[in-house]
């Protein structure tokens, strides 16, 4: 059986993409997606899956994802393969021509649901306008194609109580697996790590406003942010007033990060209701203790007091978790490797075999 996984765009890597390189080279499965950038993926060390990079979208939002809904709504690949796995928001569009299908659903999207208030109390009168018109029409073709998904797994309870929700539709769950054997115990350096792209929803600037409060610690970021999305004046603003405590690297290979994970004393995750979020496990695979705000995915994978602690989304509530864990962090260790490993590639992919089996 020849599959297909089609994937919105692949001009940038995240944690959805390299899930999604890492399922295809693990079943055998060719990606399709838009923006292809092969030299990113052969950086990632995914040059072995074939991809079809089929067009190019826009970096003006949302042209990017009008686009991309558009271009993938009239790809067809029937002729060459027997089953369609669906990566990502936008290349659903093209499931009522693909069967059988399944989409692995990261989230519905977050500016047509659960994010549509904030985001559109953050902009301008000209520009809010523009973004509820784009909501209202754009939103009623998502809630239509989903009409044409076979299956709906869901990467965590959080996603599965949106899709319920906003779609109502029933849910499996399948984690995202992680590479554990990639990630080890080095050293405490002396810094606290975060890695996520530079968006508002990422809270990025709660963790530097933080650190700026607490000289004596380091804070290392890792990320950007991907051309045409909604966070490129967030980033400006955030990384052109960090303190001297802070340090931001931007995009950095698989083999630097996994260093810089084993090197630190712990992992820092901020997010806003995050849908599962594959950093912190990546951090409790290198031993590292991970301090999460108390909301979304992050309550299905730490586990407070053990592998870390959790916080309010608050300046405070986040130095006194660096307080408080880094008063012993290395005490994590061996709860955080074993945790780690609940979440392993390995089950992944096995879970999502049986899934493909059954239909």
């Amino acid at each position: 059986m020849k599959v297909l996984i089609l994937h919105d765009y692949l001009d940038n890597i995240g944690g959805g993409e390299k899930l999604m390189l890492t399922l295809a080279r693990e079943i055998g499965a060719d990606v399709a997606t838009l923006d292809y950038n092969p030299e990113l993926v052969s950086a990632m060390g995914f040059s072995g899956v074939k991809v079809h990079g089929f067009g190019a979208t826009s970096n003006v939002p949302p042209l990017k994802q009008i686009i991309a809904s558009l271009r993938h709504w009239m790809a067809d690949y029937r002729r060459e393969y027997d089953y369609f796995i669906y990566s990502g928001n936008w290349s659903r569009y093209s499931a009522f021509r693909h069967h059988p299908n399944m989409w692995y659903c990261y989230t519905p999207v977050r500016a047509f649901y659960t994010d549509y208030a904030r985001i559109a109390s953050s902009l301008p009168a000209h520009k809010r306008l523009l973004f509820k018109a784009w909501v209202q029409l754009h939103k009623r073709a998502d809630l239509h194609s989903i009409r044409d998904v076979d299956k709906i797994v869901s990467i965590s309870r959080n996603v599965q109580e949106r899709v319920k929700r906003f779609y109502g539709r029933d849910s499996s769950i399948i984690y995202p697996g992680t590479d554990t054997s990639r990630f080890r115990f080095i050293e405490d350096g002396g810094y606290w790590l975060s890695v996520n792209r530079i968006y508002p929803e990422k809270r990025v600037d709660l963790q530097v406003e933080a650190f700026r409060r607490m000289p004596d610690e380091r804070l290392v970021i890792v990320g950007g942010n991907l051309a045409g999305d909604h966070s490129s004046a967030y980033a400006s603003s955030v990384l052109s007033n960090l303190p001297k405590n802070v340090e931001y690297l931007g995009r950095v290979d698989e083999g630097r990060l996994a260093e810089l994970y084993g090197r630190s004393r712990g992992f820092i995750c901020t997010a806003f209701d995050e849908d599962y979020g594959m950093t912190p496990v990546e951090a409790m695979a290198a031993g590292k203790p991970v301090v999460a705000t108390r909301e979304g995915g992050y309550l299905e994978t730490v586990l407070d007091g053990e592998t870390g602690v959790f916080i309010e989304p608050t300046v405070a509530g986040l130095v006194g978790g660096v307080r408080r864990v880094g008063a012993d962090a290395p005490s994590y260790r061996g709860a955080c490797e074993r945790h780690a490993r609940e979440f392993d590639t390995s089950r992944f992919v096995e879970r999502m075999r049986a899934e493909i089996r059954r239909i």
